[in-house]
């Protein structure tokens, strides 16, 4: 079986859609690192007010949201070699 990557889950503090996101990434077996958008000025700045992140190295792959229907569809991608489409944020970052 394909293995997944390592994707970067950018976080907050006290965020609940961080925690659910944890949950259902750990429930669907991702392998994910965990960081605290608040610990660097950049991630701040660049996720600040959408985290959760999903990221595949310095592609996002989602924000908001991440339910598991939606992380079930990343994740088919992903298995099967398919980049799954970046999502773009309105302001255009």
């Amino acid at each position: 079986m394909t293995q997944l990557p390592l994707l970067t889950l950018y976080t907050r503090v006290g965020c609940h859609l961080c925690e659910q996101a944890q949950e259902h990434l750990a429930r669907l077996e991702f392998r994910v690192q965990l960081l605290d958008v608040d610990s660097r000025p950049e991630w701040r700045q660049r996720y600040g007010h959408d985290v959760p992140v999903l990221a595949l190295e310095d592609r996002v792959l989602a924000r908001g949201v991440l339910s598991p229907a939606r992380l079930s569809m990343i994740k088919l991608q992903l298995l099967r070699g398919a980049a799954p489409p970046s999502t773009h944020h309105p302001s255009g970052t």
